[in-house]
């Protein structure tokens, strides 16, 4: 008997397209039905280039981390060359999980099933027993074709990028206006080690830690104390239409000690630095911000329709910094962090309001969050197009 499955979830996204004066804003199945978030796991997450990690994660040769990415089993390693490379977590052979906890691989990575062993560069270089007791290879076994399976990956301001489809424009080329704008910042990013990490886990759906991100409407409301020197009016929108989308601000005060210290500037920036911020979303998943003396990245990892874990790292200029003034800026920084829990956590409770119609979008203070819902819209409808061509 044919087995019948379930047509793929379709939603009227016409209106999230329009322009911004009268553009809605994504349905609230997009934030609460798990057909749809697997449907923007392949259109949004697979097929651009997501956020996974940092290269910091993997500081030292031979470091292997593992991680799931939206179900995927992943593993991240630095190898004897020391790039940083990401594979599928999973054994040639049968598919068991090579490494289930980070350490440092000092031969190679062992499967503890059948222990099939592979160099830190995926290459497979040894097979026990494979063809028989004692005999460690066999004519239909090309170890040359059974590597580990590597993912596409790029690196830019430390954070792992990773397409999964393998269809998407060579980084560069996708992220290449974001890049020629922070070519200032394109330089050594100094990780400030275990008191500049932190994470968040937040009862909402990935994509309204993005909306809220993206704008700086909510400044006076949710944020007073940052809002108390660096106003809403001193904000300015930044919006490139189907790569990044955020905001900046004209009024950026350093951190300093009781002393009078402060961290170092990053060498040869312009004067638009002496006091600016930009804070970006880079579609989909990573939040970057910089400024004169330190950068940070936040990646969205996505854990369910209504949960995600959000990582946090922070950069400095030199590698040896005040660790006083360090523990102040993470503190800082998440607090204003945690300012917004409660509210993307109201945002993903008012998607279950079954009339809602995803809301409306201030023409004159949401457009970066608009083009964000544009550009997800749009890579649904072209992942169903192509979709629907294949049936």
């Amino acid at each position: 008997m044919d087995q019948k499955t379930n047509p793929p979830p379709q939603t009227d996204l016409s209106a999230v397209r329009r322009p911004i004066a009268t553009a809605n804003g994504l349905p609230n199945a997009h934030y609460i039905d798990g057909a749809i978030f697997d449907q923007e796991r392949h259109a949004v997450l697979f097929d651009n280039w997501a956020g996974l990690a940092v290269a910091a994660d993997v500081p030292d040769i031979g470091d292997a981390v593992p991680l799931t990415f939206l179900g995927m089993p992943l593993l991240v390693v630095r190898d004897k060359q020391n790039n940083v490379r990401v594979f599928q977590n999973a054994c040639r052979h049968r598919g068991m999980i090579l490494v289930d906890t980070p350490r440092q691989i000092e031969g190679a990575i062992r499967c503890p099933y059948h222990s099939w062993c592979y160099a830190t560069d995926g290459r497979l270089v040894s097979t026990p027993h494979v063809g028989g007791p004692g005999q460690n290879t066999h004519a239909d076994m090309d170890r040359d074709l059974l590597g580990l399976v590597e993912i596409r990956s790029h690196i830019w301001m430390d954070v792992i990028y990773i397409n999964i489809s393998g269809g998407a424009a060579p980084f560069e080329e996708a992220h290449g206006d974001l890049i020629k704008r922070w070519a200032e910042f394109d330089k050594p990013l100094h990780h400030g080690g275990a008191d500049s990490r932190f994470d968040l886990t937040v009862n909402c759906n990935w994509k309204l830690a993005v909306e809220n991100y993206c704008e700086s409407y909510h400044l006076p409301w949710v944020h007073p104390g940052l809002n108390s020197y660096s106003r809403l009016e001193d904000h300015y929108h930044i919006e490139q239409k189907d790569t990044y989308a955020g905001q900046g601000t004209l009024v950026y005060r350093q951190l300093t000690d009781d002393a009078g210290h402060r961290f170092p500037d990053f060498d040869g920036l312009s004067d638009t630095w002496d006091t600016a911020a930009e804070y970006v979303t880079v579609f989909p998943n990573v939040l970057l911000g910089v400024h004169r003396d330190h950068t940070f990245a936040i990646v969205l990892l996505p854990v369910g329709p209504e949960k995600t874990v959000e990582h946090i790292h922070l950069y400095y200029a030199q590698a040896q910094t005040d660790a006083a003034l360090r523990a102040r800026n993470t503190a800082q920084w998440k607090e204003v962090f945690a300012e917004d829990v409660f509210v993307v956590e109201g945002m993903q409770r008012g998607r279950h309001a079954v009339t809602f119609d995803g809301g409306r979008f201030s023409p004159a203070m949401d457009g970066p969050t608009h083009l964000f819902h544009a550009w997800v819209a749009g890579q649904l409808e072209a992942h169903r197009t192509t979709a629907q061509a294949a049936e």
